[in-house]
């Protein structure tokens, strides 16, 4: 590498990388240092270019491996990269960008060792190899510096410490990724850790009291969505028309500042990477969810997950101080409009899930706005694309709905909310809407598509809770709602009457070895199905018991297809609820009986609206309120850390691992 622009086929050709590599030691004072630091490096676009540039490093980290135990080249670069940052944010003040691009590339270098050395080997053996160094005869190093633990704390410094500017983007963009790098050991463990150095440096000892600056600043790179800079802006040549420091030509230059930030979002093999242009605020979010997700030490709680769970509006005067340690305050309509404005993307809606379920400053926040649609719309949109989307964002998109549905105030108000022409609903032309409506038509929705395609229980107990949640202030409901509705409920129907005959026919059938088998499953079947049946009903019941009134089209949808009832009023698994449906589809029915035959349709809503007014409320039985409260799993981390490494693993962006080593989650994982 040297001055020169450099290619990854460049790589094991550099005379500078073979002697960093070889078995001769190199004084960290010798010009050398310099001549390896100063390089460009042309940016992979896609994964394909960040596969061969992995590739090409392997080869060279394992020979450093070998050579390193008597060379010390590896922790005399590091220290390289450490004294290049002790004045980083005074060259930031002096905008000294050499100094600042030589510190970045020193850091590069770290990290694509780092990468392979962590695949390779141990904590206990990484952290050997950060203590060989050159070792001068006749000299005693009395002062042995931890230099893992340096290095750590120096990055966490950095992060917080550094501006984020367009000369500085690059090395903070780097400084984050080294620390993801760092944690990466995780990917190569089937158990989820809950122990380690590098774990114990990031929350213990010196970068405890660092901890809510680093979440904030986390938050705020993701909140900013600061474009990787472009490169002809940045480093300009000196004002007196002389070359860069060292004699670089201003032809390296030019393409200096696009080093290793990559436009990708996505390590899936063909996903092009120059789709995401905010690489810093990507790949803060991925260490930011990584730290708040890990497991709690044996003396102390995980300190990024508090900082998470306790931080505060900036436009909050309140001045008592807060019992939590390592809170912080923040702009939360900054965070609210991000939050919103990048939903589509599975780490955005793992934050949001994050925030909503833990901070309950921020989930007061939410629930307050009244431009609430723009944070529910690109979650719905999620929902209705179900069939593209994997599993873990589905159960993400569809756990923040069930949260927002706790609060009575957002059932309320959803439905005062009118939306029109929702383009992405492609189903029926929807030219005006409430959002509870549409919010109900995609739940539905997301019921059908797991009754026919996954089969999973723990969605449509979701679905149907955060359904249930609402039924009560369902107000107003748009025709087509109130259609599909009942149309899940005759869907339901037709299931249950089809695993039945099922069942019975296996009873009244010759009981082979295999019939034994089958059994159990049809009555399971069957008992899925009913609990499904019986929280439809009590979802209709809660909507007619309590604003009956409120949704004639509702009723109208009932009494067109009353007969879908009939069979149910016997089953013993339903008769308490279906006394209140009875008293009501046999009230409208006398009364449309009453109004003549042939009626019109706009007859029959005439007469629905006056019924409702009339009929006695006395006449329905009370059930207990509809109310489900989302509460995590026991020992939640098993779910969270396969999952936030996924993202790592496929959205990181200039990161690509090899699948074969990957022992945490499979590779037909989300």
């Amino acid at each position: 590498m040297g001055a020169n622009t450099s290619q990854v086929s460049d790589l094991s050709e550099s005379q500078s990388i073979r002697t960093l590599i070889g078995p001769d030691a190199i004084s960290e004072n010798e010009p050398f240092w310099n001549q390896l630091i100063s390089f460009t490096f042309t940016s992979p676009t896609c994964s394909a270019d960040a596969k061969l540039l992995e590739e090409a490093v392997v080869p060279l980290a394992k020979t450093l491996i070998q050579n390193n135990p008597r060379s010390g080249n590896f922790g005399a670069l590091v220290r390289v990269f450490l004294s290049r940052t002790k004045e980083l944010k005074i060259s930031t003040e002096c905008q000294d960008q050499l100094f600042i691009w030589q510190a970045h590339n020193a850091l590069f270098l770290v990290r694509c060792l780092l990468k392979v050395f962590i695949r390779e080997m141990s904590e206990e053996e990484l952290h050997l190899q950060f203590s060989y160094q050159e070792r001068v005869p006749g000299t005693y190093d009395s002062i042995c510096k931890d230099l893992l633990e340096e290095l750590v704390c120096n990055l966490v410094h950095l992060i917080v410490e550094v501006p984020l500017l367009d000369i500085t983007y690059n090395i903070l963009f780097e400084a984050v990724t080294t620390l993801l790098v760092l944690m990466s050991y995780q990917l190569f463990h089937k158990e989820v850790l809950r122990e380690g150095l590098i774990y114990g440096y990031l929350t213990r000892g010196r970068c405890l009291s660092l901890t809510s600056r680093l979440v904030k600043t986390l938050l705020y790179n993701f909140i900013r969505q600061e474009k990787c800079p472009a490169a002809t802006h940045v480093l300009q040549t000196q004002s007196d028309g002389g070359g860069l420091l060292y004699g670089l030509a201003s032809g390296v230059a030019s393409g200096l500042w696009s080093v290793f930030t990559l436009g990708g979002v996505s390590s899936r093999p063909g996903a092009e990477q120059d789709q995401n242009p905010l690489p810093l605020s990507n790949q803060s979010l991925l260490l930011l969810l990584v730290l708040a997700n890990l497991t709690d030490g044996a003396d102390c709680p995980n300190p990024y997950r508090q900082a998470v769970t306790c931080f505060k509006n900036t436009q909050d005067s309140s001045s008592l101080p807060s019992p939590q340690p390592h809170t912080f305050q923040i702009n939360f309509n900054s965070l609210y409009t991000a939050l919103y404005e990048q939903q589509k993307s599975d780490q955005v809606t793992l934050l949001l899930y994050t925030l909503l379920h833990q901070n309950s400053n921020m989930r007061t926040y939410i629930l307050s706005r009244t431009d609430m649609e723009n944070l529910v719309l690109p979650i719905l949109e999620i929902l209705y694309h179900v069939e593209e989307r994997n599993s873990h964002h589905v159960y993400m998109a569809l756990i923040i709905l069930l949260i927002l549905t706790e609060d009575d105030t957002f059932n309320r108000s959803i439905h005062e909310v009118m939306l029109k022409n929702i383009s992405w609903y492609t189903e029926r032309v929807l030219t005006e809407i409430s959002l509870g409506s549409l919010l109900i038509l995609v739940v539905i929705r997301t019921i059908q598509f797991n009754m026919t395609r996954t089969r999973d229980k723990y969605l449509h107990t979701n679905c149907l809770a955060a359904l249930a949640n609402m039924s009560a202030q369902f107000r107003n409901l748009h025709q087509y709602a109130a259609q599909r509705i009942i149309s899940l409920f005759a869907l339901l129907s037709k299931k249950h009457n089809k695993v039945l005959e099922q069942a019975t026919q296996s009873l009244h059938g010759p009981l082979g070895a295999d019939d034994r088998t089958v059994l159990p499953d049809y009555a399971q079947d069957l008992n899925v199905i009913e609990e499904v049946i019986r929280m439809m009903l009590e979802i209709i019941n809660s909507c007619l018991s309590t604003s009956l009134h409120h949704n004639p089209n509702l009723l109208y949808a009932l009494l067109y297809k009353r007969e879908l009832f009939e069979q149910f009023r016997s089953h013993p698994s339903f008769q308490d609820i279906m006394q209140n449906l009875d008293t009501v589809i046999g009230f409208f029915s006398q009364r449309l009986e009453q109004a003549g035959s042939d009626l019109s349709v706009e007859r029959v809503q005439e007469v629905i609206k006056k019924g409702a007014a009339a009929l006695p409320k006395e006449r329905l039985k009370k059930f207990p309120e509809l109310k489900f409260k989302y509460v995590e799993e026991e020992q939640p981390e098993d779910f969270f850390i396969p999952y936030v490494w996924s993202l790592v693993f496929n959205s990181g962006v200039g990161l690509c691992w090899n699948s074969q080593g990957i022992e945490l989650f499979s590779m037909d994982s989300p």
